[in-house]
């Protein structure tokens, strides 16, 4: 069951060198509300806002106007820093850029005991964080020596073991091969399954965004749609004039539509297509 807001947006505008030649408007009176445990994809095309927006959920932005509010803090407060980069962990889309040791379990180790946590409860929030990550077996390893999709969890799991109420992502996948992003797509699922974690994933994959229980769609600065994937990805035209294209099995589905097949509803993945395809088959058959 969703909770209370985890993150409030209100009015947003962003402006990037504000004031000064060539200043450049990011996001125009933005709009929003995350709920605790919510799985939010934010996509959008290049240039769209997405990446700007998620920047100030932990406030590496601050707000040209508007508020931004993380658990009831306001981010334009300085006093409210550590608490909100504390409560809203961000993960990059290279993981080499937020990796700092030689080995795997004393990476993870680094932002617990920046924070001064004993070490003992820095030893179980590593153990912990490479267990969600999926980690355990490599803690001995050399970070360079781990796949790309490996050095993305293991940028997660040093985000983990600070014990954020929330996690944003952004294009996180957008340097792993397919394998690599299945593998940091699975993880996610699981935290915000099992742990209850919020999840933002900003991508312009939308095979990415249909796993997600709501997408938010960006266009120059503001928001174009919000809802629940199924409602979100039946908007082919509007999605189509943004530059954005369906997931494969939406897409698929569009062309047996325009074919004449019934098309109950849009399926979003390869196993609901094979459900309505089989679908079709019996229809024609009886």
């Amino acid at each position: 069951m969703l909770q209370e807001a985890m993150i409030q947006v209100r009015d947003l505008s962003y402006t990037y060198d504000s004031g000064r030649p060539g200043e450049t408007t990011a996001l125009s009176g933005v709009d929003l509300e995350i709920r605790r445990g919510e799985f939010v994809a934010i996509a959008g095309p290049n240039g769209s806002g997405k990446s700007t927006l998620a920047r100030h959920f932990n406030a590496l932005l601050l707000p040209t106007r508007g508020q931004v509010l993380v658990d009831g803090l306001d981010t334009a407060l300085p006093e409210n820093l550590w608490e909100i980069r504390r409560r809203v962990g961000m993960v990059f889309q290279n993981p080499d850029n937020q990796i700092v040791s030689t080995l795997v379990e004393e990476d993870v180790a680094f932002g617990p005991e920046n924070l001064g946590i004993p070490p003992p409860e820095v030893r179980e929030r590593v153990e912990e964080a490479l267990v969600l990550a999926g980690l355990s077996r490599f803690r001995q390893h050399a970070p360079h020596l781990l796949s790309g999709g490996q050095r993305q969890r293991l940028a997660l799991a040093g985000v983990l073991a600070m014990r954020p109420a929330c996690l944003v992502l952004d294009e996180p996948t957008a340097m792993l091969d397919p394998a690599g992003r299945r593998e940091l797509l699975e993880t996610l699922q699981r935290l915000n399954r099992t742990q209850g974690t919020t999840v933002v994933l900003v991508t312009h994959y939308m095979e990415e965004a249909a796993l997600a229980g709501r997408v938010i769609v960006m266009a120059a600065g503001k928001i174009a749609l919000d809802g629940p994937p199924e409602e979100v990805f039946a908007r082919a035209r509007q999605l189509e004039e943004l530059g954005l294209e369906l997931p494969a099995p939406a897409e698929i589905a569009r062309g047996l539509k325009r074919r004449g097949f019934f098309m109950p509803g849009v399926p979003l993945s390869v196993h609901d297509l094979v459900q309505v395809v089989k679908g079709l088959a019996q229809g024609r058959g009886s």
